[in-house]
């Protein structure tokens, strides 16, 4: 993936200035810089960053050189007057929003520019808008059909990535139970998942954006970004259960069940990971089921021999929720089959439309 973006990065600088030479655009080095800034990791990317950059420069060059006709600067003073009427504006635009952050820069080079290559300022800002189209759009070109990266493929990388992580964290927390973990050591095993929830949410809105464009006919990520985000949450709730050890004798009786349920989750959430990837229906949920029953079974036998009641308020509550976290788990876990069958569905789709194909 690194290479593939290594190499469309290349081609986009190499052939952009190509362009620019044989067109003569007076400065071909910001085709050059917009070629290589607009090439991302995606193509989703590749067209958020190109669309933004064009509205920027288009912006700025024609605010920057509006400014410097009607304001034109006689000598340095006033140059210094202009360039603050021409930055403030934008500037406070792209503080807003961020997408537009290009448009103070290139209103700055539109209005100092000229003083270098005495052209007029019109001038100065159509240049500056046909180098960065041309980058813009030999950018894009580029990510488009030179070894195109998905979003959508991206986007299910990550999330198997994020499911294996979400397996480790889970032993981890369970671990915790019966010794207890501190709130730094339960920060730093959560922020990993966070971490990978929040790349994760950034290459999904690259993966809609292709679908807005339709350059790619994949089920939405939204779904599947939303279930994870449960599934966090719920791994979140256990990892407060777990800041507090067990009692010795519930965690002696409960420490068999407490392991078989480890197990099968930790095992379904990277089976769910790599049916993901591989396109294939959602693992089958019997294993986890039959653990769970049996830690319920074990639970409900504690609470019928009255053990519950002899816990202080505070172990009692952190019991019971550990519990509850468990079954919202496990509901969650039926999303996520969802999820995981919805996008099996495109490949079957495909090739059911190929076959069709080949019989007419």
């Amino acid at each position: 993936m690194q290479l593939g973006l290594a190499f469309r990065v290349t081609v986009a600088a190499v052939l952009s200035l190509a362009l620019a030479q044989f067109l003569n655009l007076p400065l071909p080095l910001w085709a050059v810089l917009t070629a290589i800034i607009v090439t991302q990791l995606s193509v989703g990317g590749s067209l958020k960053v190109t669309i933004d950059y064009l509205a920027g420069t288009l912006g700025g060059a024609v605010y920057g050189a509006v400014v410097a006709v009607l304001v034109p600067p006689a000598n340095e003073s006033a140059l210094l007057l202009v360039l603050a009427i021409a930055v403030a504006p934008l500037a406070l635009i792209a503080a807003i929003n961020p997408s537009l952050r290009v448009a103070p820069i290139t209103a700055v080079i539109v209005i100092l520019l000229p003083a270098i290559t005495h052209a007029s300022p019109v001038v100065s800002a159509v240049d500056r808008v046909l180098e960065v189209a041309l980058g813009g759009i030999v950018g894009f070109v580029v990510s488009f059909l030179i070894l195109p990266a998905n979003a959508h493929r991206l986007a299910i990388a990550a999330a198997a990535r994020t499911l294996d992580q979400m397996a480790d964290t889970f032993g981890e927390l369970l671990a915790g139970l019966s010794q207890g973990l501190d709130m730094a050591s339960l920060h730093r095993i959560q922020d990993h998942i966070g971490q990978a929830l929040a790349q994760l949410n950034t290459i999904g809105a690259e993966a809609e954006r292709e679908r807005a464009a339709r350059l790619a006919a994949e089920p939405a990520t939204g779904p599947l970004l939303r279930t994870l985000l449960r599934l966090r949450h719920d791994l979140v709730m256990i990892g407060r259960v777990t800041l507090v050890p067990l009692p010795e004798a519930f965690l002696k009786r409960l420490r068999s069940p407490l392991s078989q349920v480890e197990t099968a989750v930790a095992d379904y959430l990277r089976a769910s990971g790599a049916a993901l990837l591989a396109r294939r229906g959602s693992p089958s949920l019997e294993e986890v089921e039959s653990a769970l029953n049996a830690y319920a079974a074990e639970t409900a036998a504690l609470r019928g021999e009255g053990l519950t009641r002899t816990l202080p308020a505070d172990a009692a509550e952190r019991f019971f929720a550990l519990g509850f976290a468990l079954e919202q788990m496990h509901q969650n876990f039926r999303d996520l089959g969802e999820r995981v069958n919805e996008w099996a569905e495109v490949p079957k789709r495909r090739g059911a439309r190929a076959k069709d194909g080949v019989a007419d």
